[in-house]
C-alpha cells in the first residue's frame, strides 16, 4: 500500500510540473524570460522618472491606451520628483516582489538603476527601458530602448540657436542633472553643434537646474549676471526651460534673449507664441509610452522586437506651429 501511494505521489508531482511548464508562454530572450502570465492576462508596470511633469502625464496616456488595445493591465507608479533615485529603486523592487509580467522603466540614473533592472531580469521579469538610457546593451541586458534620439535633439537645438544668433554671441547652457542619460545626451549634442561656430562663446555650461521649475529658477537667478551678458540660452528639459523662463521674467529680461528650450508643454508653447522662447525641441511622449508597452507585450507574447525604437524629435517655431505634424504631437503632449 505504501508503495502504491509513493507511485501516485510521483505521478502527481510530474503532472504539476508539466502544467507549470505549459503555462509559461512566450517572452523568452533578452531582458528576462517569459513569465507564467505570458500566455494569459499580463500586468505591465510602467515606471516614470517622476509624476508631476506634463511630459510624464502624456507618457502615461500612451501607456494606458496601449494597455487597452493589447488587453493588458497597466500599473503606473513612480517617484513624485525626478531626483528621487531611492524612491524609484524601491518602486522597481516592489514590482519585482509582486511578480508583474514585465516592467517599462524610465531610469532616473543610468548607473543607479542598473542593479534593480538586473534583479528584475534575474527573476524572469523582462524590462523595456524608455526615455533615458541605462548602462548595458539593449537586446541583451534588457529587451529594448524606446526613446527620443536625444543627442540629435540637442544638435537640432544648437543649430537653431546658432541660426538665431547669426553664428555669433555669448551662450548660456543650464544643464539638468548629473546621471540623467537623456539630458546629458541633449547637452552633448548641443555643445557639439555650437562648437562648429567659432564665434559663439559658451560663457556658462557647468550649472544644473534640477528636477523642478523652482530649483531651475533659483539656479538661473544665481547666474543672472552671466545671463545678462548672454545673447542666447539653451535648456535641455521641461523643468529647466520653465525655470529659466520664470527667472528671466523676475529679472526683467523676458523676450530679450534668444532662447531655445526642450519639451512642449502648453505653458511653453504659450511662451513660444509670446516670443519669450524662440524655439522648442519636442519629443513625442504619448508615442513613447504607447510603444514602450507595445514592445514589451510583443516580447512577452513571443514576437521579435527591435532593440531600439526611435520615437521622434521635432523643432517647433512660431512659423511651423500650426503644421499638422506639429499639432499632432502637441495635442498629445
Amino acid at each position: 500500500m505504501r508503495r502504491t501511494f509513493l507511485v501516485l505521489g510521483i505521478a502527481a508531482l510530474f503532472l504539476v510540473g508539466c502544467k507549470k511548464d505549459d503555462s509559461s508562454g512566450g517572452g523568452g530572450g533578452a531582458g528576462g524570460g517569459g513569465t507564467t502570465q505570458a500566455s494569459g492576462p499580463l500586468t505591465i508596470a510602467v515606471i516614470p522618472k517622476g509624476t508631476t511633469h506634463s511630459f510624464w502625464k502624456a507618457v502615461d496616456a500612451g501607456a494606458e491606451d496601449a494597455g487597452k488595445k493589447l488587453d493588458v493591465k497597466i500599473i503606473w507608479k513612480g517617484p513624485l520628483k525626478e531626483d528621487d533615485r531611492s524612491a524609484q529603486i524601491q518602486v522597481v523592487q516592489q514590482f519585482i516582489g509582486q511578480g508583474v509580467s514585465g516592467i517599462v522603466l524610465a531610469p532616473l540614473d543610468s548607473r543607479a538603476l542598473l542593479e534593480p533592472v538586473q534583479m528584475a531580469v534575474g527573476q524572469k521579469i523582462p524590462v523595456v527601458v524608455m526615455d533615458s538610457a541605462l548602462e548595458g546593451q539593449a537586446g541583451k541586458d534588457f529587451v529594448s530602448f524606446v526613446a527620443t534620439d536625444n543627442e540629435k535633439g540637442g544638435q537640432i537645438a544648437g543649430e537653431q540657436l546658432a541660426k538665431l544668433l547669426n553664428n555669433k554671441g555669448n551662450v548660456v547652457l543650464l544643464r539638468y542633472a548629473e546621471g540623467s542619460a537623456s539630458t546629458e545626451a541633449r547637452e552633448k549634442g548641443f555643445l557639439d553643434a555650437v562648437k562648429k561656430h567659432p564665434d559663439i562663446k559658451l560663457i556658462v555650461d557647468n550649472r544644473y537646474g534640477g528636477a523642478t521649475s523652482d530649483s531651475a529658477a533659483k539656479a538661473s537667478l544665481n547666474i543672472i549676471d552671466k545671463i545678462k551678458e548672454a545673447d542666447g540660452i539653451f535648456c535641455p528639459n521641461e523643468s529647466t526651460t520653465a525655470g529659466m523662463l520664470a527667472a528671466l521674467k523676475t529679472a526683467g529680461l523676458s523676450g530679450q534673449k534668444k532662447f531655445v528650450g526642450f519639451d512642449a508643454t502648453s505653458d511653453l508653447v504659450r511662451a513660444l507664441q509670446g516670443d519669450e522662447v524662440q524655439a522648442l525641441v519636442a519629443q513625442n511622449p504619448y508615442k513613447m509610452g504607447y510603444e514602450g508597452v507595445e514592445t514589451l507585450v510583443n516580447h512577452l507574447r513571443g514576437q521579435k522586437v527591435s532593440d531600439r525604437v526611435d520615437t521622434g524629435v521635432f523643432l517647433i517655431t512660431k512659423e511651423n506651429l500650426n503644421a499638422p505634424e506639429i499639432q499632432d504631437v502637441l495635442k498629445r503632449s
